[in-house]
């Protein structure tokens, strides 16, 4: 009997089809989205910290394998995550993440916030709020949101007044419209301010460099009020925002077992956003 490789090749193609469809049907997304084995954004400071020694155990409890991939700064961090070489970080708030995506045609999205640790005005050669004085000097962080944070806690001190018009999380030396002590203010990059803290009255400095400077943030003569802007982010590719293991990481973030540790573990460091925990079981 003659072999029909004719009729062969129309079932084998009819074969391929079938795969295909098959895949596009969800079979290949279903597998991304349940994926097991994640990798995140690592850097040297509290967020990593927590989430490898509190938030990182709740995952493993499910099943989940994790890796950190060391990076040497925050814009390195999301782009490895906007390219896709990491699945998430949870080292950035949102103004940042936001200006990333603006200036870098980033697709980042912020699944939830997390805890944070607070910016503070922490002793230099003068060990209280009371002794301020007219001509003291000020050290103050110069990245743009930082600094905004440093004017609005000074304005909390009752040490300036900002232009009401202006929006906090945007002020700038500029937008002070009284310094009755006429305070000398010098911005200067956040991690060099603990090095120099006796050179100055008082510094400014945010949560991450507290915690790298070991500094005890008991200490802290006063610190912020964190803004919602503020709030640190557990930071995703949008195209992952539905994902069952984002799913997965955001209600760790919420958990009873966060919360416990939390209240055994927080010395003053963090910071808890509102409803952090109101679900938690």
């Amino acid at each position: 009997m003659k072999f029909n490789w004719k009729k062969l090749s129309v079932v084998l193609a009819g074969l391929m089809v079938f795969a295909v469809l098959a895949a596009g049907c969800g079979g290949g997304d279903k597998k991304a989205g349940d994926k097991k084995e994640l990798t995140f954004s690592k850097s040297q400071g509290p967020y990593s910290e927590l989430f490898e020694k509190a938030v990182k155990p709740i995952l493993e409890k499910k099943g989940y394998k994790i890796t950190g991939k060391d990076m040497s700064d925050l814009l390195q961090a999301d782009v490895v995550l906007n390219e896709g070489e990491v699945d998430f970080n949870v080292e950035q708030h949102t103004a940042y993440m936001e200006n990333f995506n603006k200036k870098q045609k980033g697709h980042l999205v912020a699944l939830t916030p997390i805890p944070t640790v607070p910016a503070g005005i922490y002793p230099g050669r003068k060990h209280d709020l009371k002794q301020i004085a007219d001509g003291d000097q000020i050290a103050v962080p110069n990245d743009a949101s930082n600094t905004a944070r440093a004017y609005a806690l000074l304005q909390k001190a009752g040490w300036i007044k900002l232009d009401p018009k202006k929006d906090l999380s945007t002020v700038t030396q500029q937008d002070i419209v009284e310094n009755p002590h006429h305070l000398k203010f010098t911005e200067m990059k956040s991690l060099t301010i603990p090095g120099v803290r006796n050179d100055f009255d008082y510094i400014m400095i945010t949560g991450s460099i507290v915690y790298n400077a070991k500094i005890d943030p008991k200490t802290a003569l006063l610190t912020e009020d964190v803004l919602p802007h503020l709030l640190l982010q557990l930071v995703v590719n949008e195209k992952n925002k539905d994902a069952q293991w984002a799913k997965d990481l955001a209600a760790a973030y919420h958990s009873k077992e966060l919360k416990e540790y939390l209240d055994k573990n927080n010395n003053g460091l963090w910071y808890i956003p509102k409803d952090q925990f109101k679900d938690a079981k």
